[in-house]
């Protein structure tokens, strides 16, 4: 099962690959929204994981246009950032998003998010 996990923080982007590889996920991390994107469109992922403060293309960006994808659309989004706020979490839910984790998190409050959303049996 193919996760696509984009943060531009490489050593937050490190430990949530590995917590994800522990759940036996194979994990396509990048840097970026816009190579978030492009790996979703050639490998239509079971998750992303987005987030929300990257350069270029920012997660509510992304997450916009996996929505707007046919082949992506029903493909789950959680949004994992700093941004705190009841604003913010509310512009990520009205972007797309299925769950929303705030930094910092811990790797079980990541991997509850992560199986509850694997559980739901969203296609792929």
């Amino acid at each position: 099962m193919t996760v696509v996990l984009a943060e531009d923080d490489v050593d937050i982007r490190d430990l949530v690959q590995i917590v994800l590889e522990q759940l036996d996920l194979e994990v396509k991390a990048v840097g970026t929204g816009a190579e978030a994107l492009a790996v979703g469109q050639q490998e239509v992922p079971r998750l992303f994981l987005l987030d929300i403060t990257m350069p270029g293309m920012n997660g509510l960006d992304v997450c916009r246009a996996i929505r707007a994808d046919e082949k992506l659309q029903d493909v789950p989004v959680i949004f994992m950032t700093a941004r705190a706020q009841a604003s913010d979490v509310a512009a990520g839910i009205e972007a797309g998003a299925d769950t929303y984790i705030i930094k910092p998190f811990g790797p079980i409050e990541l991997r509850e998010h992560v199986e509850a959303l694997l559980d739901r049996g969203v296609p792929s």
